[in-house]
C-alpha cells in the first residue's frame, strides 16, 4: 500500500496549475501504455478547479479518455444537484471528449437506484470487461465529516466488498437517494488523487492525516500512489509533513 503523498499549495489556483500538469502527465503515460485514459470525477470543488486550466490543455489526447463518475445523486441530468451537470459545465462542455466516452448515471433510471447501480456496473463492463475496473486516476474530494464519493461514516456501505457500484436512499447530506463506487473498485486504482481546499477542510484533513482517524476518505488506498492536493487553508492543522509540486 502506497505511502499518502501530500503536496500543498498557497491556493486554489495553484492546485488547478498542478492537476493540469499531472492529469496531462497522467493520460499521456496511459495511453502510451493501454490506449486509454480512464478516470473518474467526483462532484463538490472539484470539477472547477480541475477545468480551469486543463480545459485549455491542447496536448491532452481527450479522444482517449473514459470518464465515469465516481458517484452521484440519483436526479435527472439537468438537475442542479447532479455531478454530470457539474462535469459537464465546468469541463466537458469544453473538450473533445466522444459522448460514448462519457459515462454518467442512466436518467431514466434515477427514480429506482437499484437499478441505477446495476446499470452502472454494466456501463463499467463496457470499458473494463469482468475484471474488477482499476482506473488510471480517481479524482476524489472530502467532505467535512470525512465521506468520500458517498460513502458516509458509519454507513453500511462502508463493508460492501460484492459489488462495484452500491447505492442509498439515507445519504446525510441531500438528496438521499445516490449510486456510488464501493471501496474494492475505488482502491484497486493505479492512482487515487484527493483534492482538498478551504480552511472548512482543515479539521476533517487533520484527523485523517495525522490522527488516522478511519473515516471513509481515510480507508481510500490504491495500488500505485495515493496523492493528497492541499491548499494552505485545508492544511491549517496538519501536522505531517508535506511535499513541493514539481512542474
Amino acid at each position: 500500500m502506497p505511502s499518502p503523498e501530500i503536496f500543498k499549495f498557497a491556493s486554489a489556483d495553484e492546485i488547478s496549475t498542478a492537476l493540469d500538469h499531472f492529469i496531462a502527465q497522467a493520460s499521456h503515460d496511459a495511453i502510451a501504455r493501454s490506449g486509454r485514459f480512464t478516470v473518474t470525477l467526483s462532484g463538490g470543488s472539484l470539477p472547477k478547479v480541475l477545468a480551469a486550466k486543463l480545459k485549455s490543455n491542447t496536448t491532452v489526447e481527450w479522444s482517449k479518455w473514459h470518464v465515469f463518475f465516481a458517484d452521484e445523486r440519483c436526479v435527472p441530468h439537468d438537475h442542479d444537484d447532479s455531478n454530470y451537470l457539474l462535469a459537464k459545465q465546468q469541463l466537458l462542455d469544453s473538450v473533445p471528449i466522444p459522448a460514448n466516452q462519457v459515462h454518467p448515471i442512466n436518467p431514466a433510471l434515477v427514480n429506482d437506484r437499484h437499478a441505477a447501480a446495476k446499470d452502472y456496473v454494466q456501463q463499467l463492463k463496457s470499458v473494463f470487461g469482468e475484471e474488477l475496473p482499476s482506473f488510471d486516476v480517481n479524482l476524489l474530494g472530502i467532505g467535512p465529516d470525512g465521506h468520500c464519493c458517498s460513502l458516509f461514516p458509519g454507513h453500511p456501505l462502508l463493508d460492501v466488498k460484492d459489488t462495484w457500484v452500491a447505492s442509498l436512499d439515507d445519504s446525510p447530506k441531500p438528496p438521499p437517494s445516490r449510486i456510488t463506487l464501493t471501496y474494492p473498485v475505488i482502491n484497486n486504482a493505479d492512482t487515487n488523487v484527493f483534492v482538498v481546499t478551504g480552511e472548512g477542510k482543515a479539521d476533517v484533513f487533520h484527523q485523517i492525516i495525522d490522527l488516522k482517524e478511519p473515516l471513509p476518505s481515510g480507508r481510500v488506498q490504491a495500488k500505485r500512489r495515493l496523492i493528497w492536493f492541499v491548499d494552505n487553508g485545508a492544511a491549517g492543522k496538519l501536522k505531517a509533513s508535506t511535499l513541493k509540486y514539481s512542474l
